[in-house]
């Protein structure tokens, strides 16, 4: 067989249609960095720090995969002049195999096959394009339209404000477990069976996945577990919650190794087998059915332990946070399900696209138009399940874990407590470089009332959920005393935006109430 011509190079192609190959390409990423540019700045101004750190994950990601596609131009000559045995080389085709011998292959000479052909990563470079694309638009879908779910979760907050609220959840009224209406909807004949629980939650999300008596017992529960009793008609939960889906936001739109392993998985088990055409498209709908089964699990056993406590409560039913009601203890674990989840849907989403592009239908990829609704139809569902009824509830339950989230501070209030921190050290340290106590006028004061420990806007924090959250920052701040009373998040928040300004020769508020018990600067 003689060996086909090789394409035309640069030297016979005209000047201008370089130009204007380059000009078309330069303009599409001046145009596409100036569209990133301008939401990182929307998102700036919105003081949305979460989501601009998604923005950079996403960046991130897109410089990845275009290494990779360089990487693959690069060494694109030197991968088809690999030859590996005839037996190796007809083994694992996503197609039944026929040698009809149509292909240039420069290694049949030798008796071998081409590991992968020049053509063949010319048509991975176009399906790792597919594959960024549709992950960032699942993803994009997933949180637009949780976040659609969740808008009425505001007005259930700001019912929690009302005179009827505090009047039919009047702490000092005796009632009956089963008799409240968080009891009438979990503590029923079929919560004390494991089976009968499982089957009732799995049907239950499909029917008013998070109702408002679930979401009032959740917020009650929280807020007396980890925040004083006087937050109660004050802390903001439905705040808290979009703040924590933006951090775990950040998780969805990046790209684990464990994720890029899987990847892998699924493209060596894309073969011509049942399991790529039969069970691989249920993989994702199983997996995000079961997990939002398990979240309805979670909140009716945290009312079966109410119940536990004794039949008749005081005020509302007081559910317990704990680890142990998750898989593994693992709170975040669910996150990474659901991370899991959006990426074999666009994975299968982004097979389908860019089959269909390069092969057209029909094609040994999709023989039957059936297999081509099946994927499209069982895409649409997985989104639809993973977005709209599985992240809101997965955003509410989650902050039913034994310790809360940094983010339980506004972004004004964690600078601030950041700013006091190294100003702190810094002091510290100049303090024992000099040997010598120093002077109270000197000490840096806190982010509030200018104070000279961040106490104030730790009371009622559990110190230990602090450290998990902020690490060594809490560290120093356990040697400071702490004579003051319990103080919301609400008036923290509200002292951080809106300092108080003490008048000229009187001191702050608090100033005599703290002291840092440094034995090295102690006279």
């Amino acid at each position: 067989m003689d060996e086909l011509p090789k394409e035309k190079t640069l030297e016979a192609t005209p000047t201008w249609a370089v130009a204007v190959v380059c000009f078309v390409l330069v303009a599409i990423s001046i145009l596409i960095e100036q569209i990133l540019h301008h939401t990182e700045s929307w998102l700036k101004r919105r003081k949305k720090a979460p989501l601009r750190e998604s923005l950079e994950k996403v960046k991130a990601e897109l410089m990845l995969l275009g290494f990779i596609s360089l990487l693959l131009t690069v060494l694109q000559e030197h991968l088809s002049n690999i030859c590996v045995p005839r037996k190796v080389g007809h083994s694992w085709h996503p197609c039944k195999y026929t040698d009809s011998g149509k292909y240039y292959d420069p290694c049949i000479k030798k008796g071998k096959i081409q590991l992968v052909s020049a053509y063949g990563i010319h048509q991975l470079h176009i399906f790792i394009f597919v594959l960024a694309i549709s992950h960032i638009i699942y993803c994009i879908l997933t949180y637009g339209l949780g976040k659609l779910k969740m808008r009425k979760w505001k007005s259930w907050e700001d019912e929690t404000k009302t005179d009827e609220y505090q009047y039919y959840n009047d702490p000092e009224r005796f009632r009956f477990a089963r008799e409240t209406s968080f009891g009438r909807r979990h503590l029923n004949f079929w919560s004390r069976s494991p089976l009968l629980l499982w089957i009732v939650c799995f049907f239950r999300q499909f029917i008013r996945s998070v109702t408002k008596v679930d979401y009032f017992t959740l917020r009650h529960g929280f807020i007396t577990e980890h925040l004083p009793p006087q937050s109660q008609a004050s802390f903001n939960f439905q705040k808290y919650i979009n703040r924590s889906l933006e951090e775990d936001f950040k998780v969805i739109v990046g790209i684990s190794p464990v994720i890029w392993f899987c990847a892998v998985v699924f493209l060596l088990t894309n073969t011509n087998g049942w399991f790529s055409y039969f069970w691989l498209p249920f993989i994702p709908l199983i997996i995000i059915l079961l997990v939002g089964a398990k979240l309805q699990v979670v909140i009716t056993k945290m009312g079966t332990r109410v119940l536990e406590r004794g039949d008749v409560i005081k005020g509302s039913p007081v559910v317990q946070p704990s680890d142990d009601l998750f898989w593994f203890h693992r709170p975040r674990f669910m996150l990474f399900l659901i991370h899991f989840v959006l990426f074999l849907n666009a994975f299968q989403m982004a097979f389908l696209a860019w089959s269909y592009y390069e092969s057209s239908y029909p094609s040994c990829y999709h023989e039957n138009i059936e297999d081509i609704i099946i994927r499209i139809t069982m895409g649409v569902i997985i989104q639809f399940l993973c977005s709209y009824v599985t992240l809101p509830l997965y955003a509410l339950v989650n902050q039913m874990g034994s310790k809360m989230k940094p983010v339980i501070f506004s972004n004004n209030v964690a600078s601030a407590l950041r700013g006091w921190h190294q100003t702190a050290k810094k002091h510290v340290k100049q303090g024992r470089a000099s040997g010598s106590s120093t002077p109270f006028s000197s000490r840096p004061a806190s982010p509030l009332h200018g104070s000279t420990s961040p106490l104030y806007l730790l009371q009622g924090y559990n110190k230990s959920n602090y450290e998990e959250g902020y690490g060594d920052e809490a560290h120093d701040f356990n040697h400071a005393e702490d004579p003051l009373p319990q103080t919301s998040i609400v008036e923290i928040e509200r002292d951080v935006e809106n300092p108080p300004s003490p008048s000229v020769g009187s001191r702050a508020p608090h100033q005599n109430d703290f002291s840092f018990r440094n034995k090295e600067t102690e006279t």
